[in-house]
């Protein structure tokens, strides 16, 4: 298996190569040259299976080149760690939680999967490597996490100030060591633009090993396909229907890569908030990328997904746009649903599953089948929010010592000559 820049298909990289650059020199994302394919009789052998022996199984064309069959194993033993619930929500409807783990979001499965294969990588390679992540919200805690744990490695967040919620905020700022804070004035946008302009920069490269933890390295993205196959174990192989909260589409694109390995997936829905250009893409057929809005769920504020690039290199727009289904909802609504799935169901959903909810039941308005809604992350990141819901305490024991750690953050402004200086400096 070997990996190819979306703008570059005569480019060639491993597993190893792609994860250690992160982002290609020529500013597209990286691919695998093919898409493995699974049997029909696995996915009728699927609850025979668990989430261990399902991950080593769809991970292993993807890597087998660059880690050895143990190596994986302990990887996969180390990242898939939690429990991944479905719970029901209402009649056909479940949520497939994702926040169970030690940052209480869907991404400590990315962070933690990359943060392991780079540590075997450079423990070969004998060098240091610093990770550049800039996060909307969510990312940035997992990658924090994940990343103090490791060896021979740093990690810079950047994210956008006062656009993080608190405890998000404490997420990111609390860490000692290798992992170091930046807290720009700007948007997540900007964030990410300066990550991306440091990609770029030769120079830099020369002087510094560097690499993403953001959903634009492929190490990210990959392992998010395991938890896709989780409702199957528990249902069987019956086709179901997924809505994915959707900011930067790193999580849908790993669900479409599921699906073209053959998992049954009827349709994907992918919700949005205000910040709406793939609905709108989905909708007329035109990718026109605004300035970020800020919202309520803040890990979806992007206003240009990084991994659309890799989404229309799937498939023809075309066969895109029918297979997801995109809407758009505001804070209003999102809120009001919140309200409506707690009163009547007892099912508290964070910001960001409301959005997907949302989603589904717009779609099936016209529609049918047992769906899934990816709930990413839990509600207790998100208390200026949920307490216009809920007065009791739900903020999980780990989360309330969190909570009462120092800040410690870097202020800069948005500049990249600025944030090369920290680096080096």
């Amino acid at each position: 298996m070997k990996y190819y820049s979306t703008k570059n298909k005569t480019l060639r990289k491993s597993f190893r190569e792609a994860l250690m650059e992160g982002l290609p020199a020529d500013n597209g994302l990286y691919m695998p040259e093919f898409i493995p394919q699974l049997s029909k009789d696995y996915f009728d052998n699927i609850q025979e299976k668990n989430i261990l022996e399902i991950a080593f199984d769809v991970l292993k064309p993807f890597v087998r080149e660059d880690l050895k069959d143990d190596q994986l194993k302990n990887i996969i033993h180390k990242t898939f760690s939690f429990d991944f619930p479905v719970k029901k929500i209402e009649e056909n409807n479940y949520a497939l939680e994702l926040f169970h783990g030690p940052s209480y979001a869907f991404k400590d499965v990315g962070a933690t999967f990359l943060a392991l294969c780079l540590e075997e990588f450079y423990k070969v390679a004998e060098e240091k490597c610093t990770i550049l992540v800039a996060t909307s919200g969510d990312t940035g805690g997992a990658v924090a996490s994940a990343f103090s744990k490791v060896k021979n490695i740093e990690v810079v967040i950047l994210y956008p100030s006062g656009k993080v919620s608190d405890l998000q905020e404490k997420q990111l700022t609390t860490f000692d060591k290798n992992v170091k804070a930046l807290e720009v004035e700007g948007d997540f946008d900007d964030c990410q633009q300066l990550v991306k302009q440091a990609f770029l920069d030769s120079d830099l490269r020369r002087k510094l090993n560097i690499s993403s933890a953001n959903s634009i390295n492929v190490g990210r993205f990959l392992p998010q396909m395991v938890y896709y196959f989780v409702p199957f174990i528990e249902f069987g192989n019956a086709p179901l229907n997924f809505a994915v909260p959707s900011g930067n589409y790193g999580n849908l694109t790993a669900g479409l890569i599921a699906q073209k390995m053959g998992l049954p997936v009827r349709q994907f829905v992918a919700g949005a908030n205000s910040n709406d250009v793939v609905p709108r893409f989905l909708r007329d057929g035109y990718y026109d990328p605004r300035p970020t809005v800020q919202t309520i769920s803040n890990a979806m504020d992007v206003g240009n997904p990084s991994n659309f690039q890799r989404m229309i290199d799937l498939f023809p727009e075309e066969e895109i746009r029918e297979k997801i289904k995109g809407f758009a909802f505001s804070d209003e609504v999102t809120l009001k649903a919140m309200k409506t799935v707690y009163r009547d169901h007892e099912y508290l959903l964070d910001p960001h599953g409301a959005v997907g909810y949302l989603a589904l039941k717009e779609y099936l308005k016209a529609s049918e089948g047992k769906s899934i809604v990816l709930e990413t992350a839990h509600p207790c990141k998100f208390m200026d929010v949920v307490c216009k819901i809920v007065s009791e305490d739900i903020y999980p024991a780990g989360a309330k010592e969190l909570i009462q750690k120092e800040k410690k953050s870097v202020k800069m402004e948005v500049d990249y000559d600025g944030f090369k200086g920290f680096l080096l400096g």
